[in-house]
């Protein structure tokens, strides 16, 4: 069972503590009060906070030098200002100082709420960042360095270029390349490195919970909407959001990304005021843009906005020579996570490896070796590679016959042979093998499969359709 969160109440007006505790109990938390600063320092240890309300006013150590001890001691702790006057210069001190918010007596229940939940949240972002980054910073200085492909080098180069910029970027590749890692290189390697990295997939939610998301909303909002809500975007403030499979977003939510490209400022579902935020955008593409755009799909201006460094991913099959790095890299991070000692792959193993087209890229390399590592047993991927590749084969085989079988026939009985028909046939077969085969590796998930295949979902259901593709 988790433990509840520990609230330090430092406030010297007993009613006050009084009501906070009434507050901080009915959100669960476990709350410990005190009527001053020097008081409070000296049973830090004991009571180990999570979150601090702080009264500006306080006898003895006032509240702004508590604040400053505080924050030299438990850097990491949130301390939400509490004040009957407000004086801007106050505030401004008080945020300088490290305070992670600044409420004016009397305050409404659904303001220290917030405060507490933004407090809070932030805290656990920070936390799992950190978390994150020595991962994150293996996994980076690992893609710096995989194989002597030139066009490696070339995303090796833009990294490095763009990375302690502002610039957008745009990253694109085919499902499975590591779209993500190069967002988290960039990241690792700019100025904002020790502020957030917030990933949004925007094909995961409908685009009125993906609105929500982004950009929050406030209480009343909508039905449920009880208190307000902080989007993802101002958890990204002085950070990196990265927004992955950008093309899916709806086109009402494009026209409000514009808006905080060009102002960086947007306004919260059911919000009247902006919301200013400095936040540094990456996003990511498996589909076709131009197209996308020509389509009516994707709104030319965001493209333009958002196209202004490009980073192309190259598929594993055009850069066989990182294999045996990923390899080794991919061995030793599921030796150490799942505790086993496999030192290496058998020369028939890797030699399949470097032979396979690798339709799933990085991704599909990591999960065998993941399933070797787990099972201790290479025979299973072997023979899953080997069938892979039997059946295109097969496929190619039967293309070809099709292709010049009845064409055989015709000529062996100096019949008219109709070239414009030959290749209509040979191009709708093909057409058809090739949309079966998306489908299959993407377990029939026709809108991925529409995005792999680079056309609208509406036009893919009518070429299954057309075709008599069905995994019913």
């Amino acid at each position: 069972m988790t433990e509840p969160y520990r609230v330090l109440v430092i406030d010297d007006d007993p009613g006050i503590r009084d009501y906070l505790e009434a507050l901080v109990s009915r959100q669960g938390f476990q709350m410990f009060s005190v009527a001053g600063g020097e008081e409070a320092l000296s049973r830090l240890e004991e009571i180990r906070p999570d979150v601090v309300t702080l009264d500006v006013v306080l006898p003895g150590m006032d509240g702004l030098e508590t604040l400053k001890q505080l924050k030299e001691r438990l850097p990491d702790v949130p301390v939400v200002m509490l004040s009957g006057h407000g004086q801007a210069r106050t505030i401004v001190e008080a945020m300088r100082c490290g305070a992670s918010d600044f409420l004016r007596k009397p305050f409404e229940v659904e303001e220290l709420e917030l405060a507490f939940q933004k407090a809070l949240e932030k805290r656990a972002l920070k936390a799992e960042v950190e978390q994150l980054r020595g991962r994150a910073r293996s996994e980076v200085e690992t893609l710096l360095q995989f194989g002597d492909n030139t066009k490696m080098k070339e995303v090796r180069d833009i990294i490095e270029q763009v990375a302690d910029t502002d610039i957008t970027v745009l990253v694109r590749g085919e499902s499975g390349t590591g779209k993500e890692l190069v967002a988290r290189a960039i990241y690792q390697l700019s100025g904002r490195r020790d502020a957030p990295f917030v990933k949004v997939n925007c094909a995961a939610l409908p685009s009125e919970l993906l609105e929500s998301e982004l950009f929050g909303f406030e209480k009343g909002a909508f039905t449920g909407a009880q208190k307000r809500k902080l989007g993802k975007f101002e958890y990204a403030n002085m950070g990196t959001i990265f927004l992955d499979e950008i093309s899916e977003m709806h086109p009402s939510l494009q026209a409000k990304l514009l808006q905080v490209l060009q102002d960086g400022e947007f306004s919260r579902l059911g919000g009247e005021n902006d919301v200013r935020v400095d936040t540094r955008i990456v996003a990511a593409t498996n589909r076709n843009l131009e197209a996308a755009v020509r389509e009516g799909e994707f709104r030319e201006d965001l493209y333009y906005r958002l196209n202004v460094v490009t980073v192309h991913i190259p598929p594993l099959r055009d850069r066989p020579d990182a294999i045996p790095f990923l390899v080794d890299h991919f061995l030793r991070k599921y030796n150490e996570q799942y505790r086993k000692d496999v030192k290496q792959l058998t020369p028939e193993t890797m030699a399949s490896f470097m032979q396979y087209t690798w339709p799933g890229n990085v991704r599909e390399l990591e999960n065998m070796v993941k399933r070797m590592v787990v099972l201790g047993n290479e025979d299973t991927v072997i023979e899953e590679i080997a069938s892979r590749g039997q059946a295109d084969a097969e496929q190619a085989n039967e293309e070809a016959m099709l292709d010049f079988g009845a064409v055989g026939e015709d000529l062996a009985n100096h019949k008219a042979v109709d070239l414009k028909a030959i290749a209509k046939r040979a191009s709708q077969f093909a057409e058809k093998r090739v949309i079966e085969k998306v489908l299959q590796q993407t377990q029939w998930n026709r809108k991925e499969a529409a995005q792999r295949l680079q056309i609208s979902y509406k036009a893919l259901l009518y070429k299954m359709k057309e075709n008599g593709l069905s995994n019913a």
